[in-house]
């Protein structure tokens, strides 16, 4: 078929197979993208990744070699809106002998846990090292239930052992694109606004008004999350009592 673009999601399983597909076709691969473009003059992929620790964004192609490569992560690209006439689809079957698959699954533990997947999340409340303990994380729980939504995390509040690593968004955890993001004491690294970035509404909730995540977010509110977000629960409960007895008149 002799592509010139193959894409991959970078899951778990597709961060395995991307690289050895790309070392047996002896092509390169730009892995977990954020964004992508075509250069229509030649057909060179532009693959747009963080790179040196996050600190940069940098845009990569691969002139020379053919498929380019790359591999997203899911929910960074939203889905069209406009419906395109001009593209076929077409479903490959595959049929594999016994002898083609060298791994047999003895056997699957599944951990007894309760996790969120935070990915198809419309509202998350996410802390940062600012939200100071993880006692304080219940305070974040609390709105996240006031506004039927789930907590999230920056890596700083995972690495203290606050809350699990299921729950962190960035460029080492799980991108997002929920409908209202509340960042609670998140200073706002370019690595974790990479996972966050593309939210319909970002709240910041920070003491230090010149922290970056202030610049990223559509309401920038300066506080201590101890008294801004009681402040916002118990507005979130009043609100939702006078929608009750609106609807019982």
């Amino acid at each position: 078929r002799k592509p010139g673009i193959l894409f991959i999601g970078a899951t778990f399983i597709g961060r395995d197979l991307g690289p050895r597909v790309a070392a047996r076709l002896s092509t390169g691969l730009t892995a977990d993208c954020t964004s992508l473009e075509v250069d229509v003059t030649n057909g060179d992929l532009l693959a747009t990744r963080p790179a040196f620790g996050g600190n940069l964004m940098a845009t990569i192609a691969c002139p020379n070699h053919r498929p380019q490569m790359a591999t997203v992560r899911p929910g960074v690209f939203s889905k069209l809106t406009e419906k395109k006439e001009n593209y076929n689809i077409e479903k490959v079957d595959v049929h594999l002998e016994a002898s083609d698959i060298r791994t047999t699954v003895l056997e699957v533990v599944k951990a007894n846990k309760d996790i969120v997947d935070i990915g198809e999340a419309k509202v998350i409340v996410a802390g940062g090292r600012g939200v100071g303990s993880k006692e304080n994380f219940s305070l974040l729980e609390e709105l996240a239930t006031a506004l039927d939504g789930v907590v999230g995390a920056s890596r700083g509040a995972v690495d203290k052992g606050w809350i699990e690593r299921d729950y962190q968004v960035g460029q080492t955890g799980k991108t997002v694109r929920p409908t209202i993001y509340i960042a609670c004491g998140i200073s706002g690294a370019i690595q974790h606004v990479a996972g966050m970035q593309e939210s319909d509404m970002i709240i910041a909730i920070n003491k230090d008004e010149t922290a970056p995540i202030m610049k990223v977010a559509d309401y920038a509110i300066v506080g201590d999350i101890t008294k801004v977000i009681p402040e916002m629960v118990n507005r979130l409960k009043e609100m939702k009592e006078v929608a009750a007895e609106l609807v019982t008149c």
